[in-house]
């Protein structure tokens, strides 16, 4: 369940809800990578820090896009339907997918370096700010999405659990390379999560993230359905890398036998972004291949999608669009509040002052 400390006002480093001390190192527990870090270090993800021996999460409330829809873009499709869903990220990621369209917000390495610094002039949105957003512009769920939400599940859970409570429904969009133990955490107040399945291939995985295992990405997602979280799965399909009809087919199975012939599989198009740009857009009938292969698989709900990628804000406003303040005021300079940081910021190793 959530903590019972307060809620920071005004931006500030919160602690990393799950890590462990290990002699001059301390570990991370929110994703597989499971970092160790010494003071001054950032973990793979860039959002979390070692100080002094406690991990702190630098992009707690920082919000990095807003944009209401339909429940059916996430995609989800047989969780209350004809719904809208207020969409919200922030920064950091636990893969680095070579594909990726989003990587100012997905991998955010520039807005965490400048969280770090002390001078970054990102929106901070308190969790209540953020669900009395989603009330006044009529959505009925909230899902966090756009970046990886274990990356910031500090916030994720603060949100999540204050929606909840005010009527709304709550969405996960992950890569599901994420502990049992942030799972476990996260169960009570997260009604779906839409995960990849990127691939079955090892080699696909190791080459977005060097420690990721086929059978932890899967085993998250089943632990998922395990503890009551309704799991909707999505794959992207790649021409060349993970359109073998063959391997479609044995994801298909996987879900069939893990999470229902029932459950919901949605077969997404790939567009050319980033080190995949001298690829082309997966061919329609690719993707048919991979439907049929779905449904002789023995799934009922398979859905083709010839005209969507990833999950990405589409009309891209200003976070102040959605929120009742000042836009000036969002974008004053966030430092932390708290007076141990000081004026130099946080004082990564990255940005140490030079001894004297």
């Amino acid at each position: 369940m959530p903590d019972t400390r307060p809620i920071p006002d005004a931006y500030q480093l919160v602690p990393t809800r799950l890590q462990q001390r290990l002699g001059d190192q301390v570990q991370c527990n929110l994703c597989l990578w499971r970092c160790k870090l010494v003071h001054g270090q950032r973990g793979f993800c860039q959002a979390h820090v070692n100080r002094n021996g406690t991990l702190y999460n630098l992009s707690y409330g920082i919000v990095s896009a807003i944009e209401l829809g339909p429940i059916e873009a996430k995609p989800v499709r047989h969780f209350r339907p004809g719904t809208r869903v207020m969409s919200v990220g922030s920064f950091g990621c636990s893969f680095r997918c070579g594909g990726c369209h989003n990587l100012e917000i997905s991998w955010g390495t520039e807005a965490l370096d400048e969280l770090a610094r002390g001078k970054s002039r990102q929106a901070y949105v308190p969790p209540d700010e953020l669900v009395a957003a989603a009330l006044r512009h009529g959505a009925d769920g909230i899902a966090f999405t756009y970046s990886e939400p274990a990356v910031w599940l500090e916030y994720v859970l603060d949100a999540a659990t204050r929606a909840q409570a005010a009527g709304l429904y709550t969405v996960y969009v992950s890569n599901s390379f994420v502990t049992d133990e942030a799972l476990e955490l996260i169960a009570p107040c997260i009604d779906v999560l839409c995960s990849d399945i990127k691939s079955l291939d090892e080699d696909f995985y190791r080459e977005i993230c060097g420690r990721a295992r086929v059978d932890q990405v899967l085993s998250s997602i089943e632990r998922a359905a395990q503890l009551g979280i309704h799991v909707e799965t999505r794959t992207n399909v790649i021409p060349g890398r993970n359109d073998d009809p063959q391997m479609l087919g044995e994801i298909a199975a996987w879900i069939r036998d893990h999470l229902g012939a029932d459950s919901p599989w949605h077969l997404t198009r790939f567009f050319p972004a980033y080190k995949l740009s001298h690829l082309p857009a997966t061919p329609e009938a690719t993707l048919e291949a991979a439907h049929a292969a779905g449904l002789a698989a023995g799934l009922s709900r398979v859905y083709l999608y010839a005209d969507t990628g990833c999950d990405c804000a589409a009309e891209n406003l200003p976070v102040s669009t959605w929120l009742s303040r000042d836009p000036l005021d969002l974008a004053q300079v966030k430092q932390c509040a708290a007076d141990c940081c000081g004026e130099e910021g946080v004082l990564l190793k990255k940005y140490e002052l030079a001894a004297g």
